[in-house]
């Protein structure tokens, strides 16, 4: 009996920010075909890696990515899995449905795990107009005057498991799931 697969999106959190964690995309999409990843593809130059047909268990898939990174160039880079169910789901519970206008000013912060309480209690209110809304292992932020000027982004990011997710914004998510095929 064959195994079922599915896309599956890999994020890496840190690369290629502000001359750290040099990892040309080439080189990833290398280190997945040497994992047994087969088409893998590539988005942008900040970790973005889309995998079409993966059987195997997610946290298997991003601890494999960790180790030959670490193996590979001495790197130690966080990857946060999504399949393509969860990816679909990311999309259809955005919150903030007219942030979509300008995708660059909404932004989806994919979580390591589950939202703890502290990510989940976090007084978001003190921030706006910028808004935030936690789901499961995901944290949707509206930021109107864009990240780089965000008071909000910066506060939440030291916060328990949100400190560890990455972020992207409202495009590339539009952008890997239609990289990976997902509706």
């Amino acid at each position: 009996m064959a195994s079922s697969t599915q896309p599956v999106i890999a994020l890496l959190r840190g690369i290629n920010v502000g001359g750290r964690n040099r990892l040309p995309m080439a080189d990833l999409r290398s280190i997945a075909a040497k994992l047994g990843f087969a088409d893998a593809a590539t988005y942008l130059q900040s970790g973005n890696l889309v995998l079409p047909d993966v059987a195997r268990d997610s946290a298997e898939v991003a601890a494999a990515l960790t180790a030959e990174i670490r193996s590979d160039f001495g790197l130690e880079v966080p990857v946060i899995i999504r399949n393509a169910q969860e990816w679909a789901r990311v999309i259809a519970a955005n919150p903030f449905p007219e942030a979509t206008a300008d995708g660059t000013k909404l932004h989806v912060v994919f979580l390591t795990g589950p939202a703890t309480d502290a990510v989940r209690q976090f007084d978001g209110e003190r921030y706006e107009p910028e808004e935030l809304a936690v789901t499961d292992a995901e944290v949707y932020l509206s930021l109107p005057d864009g990240i780089g000027r965000s008071k909000l982004a910066g506060a939440l990011g030291k916060v328990d498991n949100a400190s560890s997710g990455t972020i992207r914004n409202w495009n590339t998510v539009l952008a890997l799931s239609d990289l990976s095929g997902v509706p």
